[in-house]
């Protein structure tokens, strides 16, 4: 009788327990973002009841979704030296809001064209709408120097994010395409609205094609001029790993079919073997809160985009103004096709690999806001701008050349190995002084003042890498200490380094730092300066079996510093590491 009375109690307290169980793991679950406020409130008050700490900041951050605080636009650093205010004129946070609807299912499909291929009837209309714009007053958020000052906000950290004083940045993360492609969207749709033409559709400049490397010829007449170019590079093909600063540099001296070649086998290595992971392509994962922060830029955001950035703006001016800044890069006209063909490049990307769409919910429900073509301020979500079919434009299909670029080994691999095989017996005399066989510089970092050389360990079980894994090469903790114009490139296992460029399988990737990496702050009406440190992370697996080295147990790893100003730069160390 006593054993019948017991069992109900144990099925209670057992049922109990995985409900206990099963609420937490609810609780502490990152979908429950998904839920009304009131529920995300009653997850802190229960939680806190059990001792746990999430009322604390640091685990609050995990229920919040990262948007811009539109309250707290500030001053901000445009480059060393200059401050710059690109806060609208009327504040944001007073303007109604409305939430991003998709076009009509049925209104017409705005198809944009490669720049090199325009007639003079598109360049006509686009002419006409630009000069609209232009003409705008500021106070116009469908003027052109708003619509450049967008670009401005979100990349020199004017807005703080939401519930944090942390500053909000669209570069060097998985932010990077989303936040550009939204811009594009609207930025296209006003131009469109203003001459009436709800066709209209932004050009892209296709650089990554042979007869489109060159400026396209329209951006040499106004209104599509801007006086802070390099003119001189009117007449040249585009260098897509572009390293010069400043006010001077001295130029590769390639013909303009070895730039073709050099430009094909960097989009081959960006596009397509370096890029097989999402954040290899997309970027480091930025989630909200400080605790969120990362610095990690995708592939085509190091070079073409940083690159190309680089090469259109003007030597003359200390931070290779308009478009070698990110707070003036949107002044210049170029820089519209300059992103139309990055986001096309996502596109393409995302129809090479298998299995590249991000479910992640921080990812998804990150929030930006826009005027559309009606002057109403917009709330867009990331997941609301990932089927271009759905926001009613699309590309002209041009040949992806550097497909079938693949780039072979500047020697034969097993000489390569012998080589290098004899200079680790001879303990690197043949090495510079700054040679070390350690994968970390601590308790002091290394200054990038010349060629780094490292001998970095690959741990055995990655050697033996399951399917669909990734090697990834890590150069982490790179600190630029002036928040200036910064390249280097990364090869494995060079024996010459005097010929080295994306030409040759040696070359791994490249890290460009455009000058923003001093956050300010707006804080209690003070202004906080940070500066973090960066990481690179490059897809290495297909060069190791194109090196012949995918069995080997260490790989001989060489900075190469593109800039002067890599002398200071530090690097913390490296390792190698795989995502799944």
């Amino acid at each position: 009788m006593e054993r019948k009375r017991l069992v109900p109690a144990i099925k209670i307290f057992i049922f109990s327990l995985l409900a206990f169980t099963l609420t937490l793991c609810v609780l502490e679950s990152d979908q429950l973002h998904y839920a009304p406020a009131i529920l995300r409130e009653f997850k802190n008050i229960i939680l806190s009841i059990l001792g746990e700490r999430t009322l604390s900041p640091h685990n609050l951050e995990k229920t919040w979704v990262l948007s811009p605080n539109l309250s707290t636009c500030h001053q901000s650093l445009g480059r060393v030296g200059l401050h710059v205010y690109c806060c609208p004129p009327k504040p944001e946070s007073e303007e109604p809001v409305i939430d991003f609807q998709f076009p009509d299912p049925s209104s017409p499909l705005r198809t944009r064209r490669p720049a090199h291929r325009l007639d003079d009837n598109y360049i006509s209309k686009y002419k006409k709408a630009l000069d609209i714009m232009k003409s705008l007053p500021y106070d116009d958020p469908r003027s052109f120097m708003r619509q450049a000052d967008m670009h401005c906000l979100y990349c020199t950290g004017a807005y703080n994010q939401q519930h944090t004083n942390y500053p909000l940045n669209i570069h060097r993360s998985w932010l990077f395409f989303p936040w550009h492609r939204m811009m594009m969207y609207f930025h296209e749709r006003i131009l469109g609205s203003l001459i009436g033409d709800d066709t209209f559709a932004l050009p892209f400049w296709a650089w990554d094609i042979p007869d489109g490397m060159m400026t396209p010829e329209m951006y040499l007449n106004e209104p599509f001029t801007n006086h802070r170019r390099d003119t001189s590079h009117y007449s040249k093909v585009v260098d897509l790993n572009y390293g010069c600063e400043k006010y001077s540099c001295s130029e590769r001296g390639l013909s303009s079919q070895e730039q073709i070649d050099y430009n094909l086998a960097l989009m081959y290595n960006h596009v397509v073997s370096g890029a097989k992971k999402m954040e290899l392509f997309m970027g480091c994962p930025l989630k909200a809160g400080e605790s969120g922060f990362c610095d990690g830029k995708g592939t085509i955001e190091t070079a073409p985009h940083n690159t190309v950035h680089k090469w259109i703006g003007s030597g003359t001016f200390p931070g290779r103004e308009d478009m070698g800044v990110f707070y003036s890069a949107a002044r210049d006209p170029s820089f519209y096709a300059h992103h139309t063909n990055i986001d096309r490049l996502w596109e393409v990307w995302r129809g090479l690999h298998d299995n590249v769409n991000m479910t992640d919910p921080d990812w998804l429900n990150t929030a930006f806001y826009f005027h559309n073509e009606k002057s109403q301020l917009v709330r867009i979500r990331i997941r609301d701008v990932l089927d271009i079919t759905k926001l009613r434009y699309a590309y002209e299909e041009v040949e992806l050349v550097w497909l079938d670029r693949r780039p072979k080994p500047s020697v034969p691999p097993k000489v390569a190995h012998h080589i290098l095989n004899m200079r680790e017996r001879e303990n690197g005399l043949q090495l510079p002084s700054n040679h070390n066989l350690s994968g970390d510089f601590s308790p002091r970092a290394r200054t990038l003042d010349r060629s780094i050389i490292m001998n970095v360990q690959r741990p055995w079980q990655w050697r033996a890498r399951g399917k669909g894994e990734e090697e990834v090469l890590i150069v982490y903790g790179i600190d630029v200490k002036e928040d200036v114009h910064v390249k280097f490139d990364v090869y494995v296992n060079v024996v010459d380094e005097s010929i080295m460029s994306p030409f040759y399988r040696e070359f791994a990737g490249t890290f460009v730092h455009m000058p923003r990496g001093v956050d300010m702050v707006s804080k209690d009406d003070d202004i906080v300066r940070r500066k973090r440190k960066a990481t690179l992370k490059l897809g290495i697996s297909e060069l190791l079996e194109d090196l012949e080295a995918d069995r080997d147990e260490f790989i001989w790893v060489t900075l190469f510093p593109r800039t002067r100003s890599c002398i200071n730069t530090t690097i913390d160390g490296m390792l190698i590491d795989y995502i799944q």
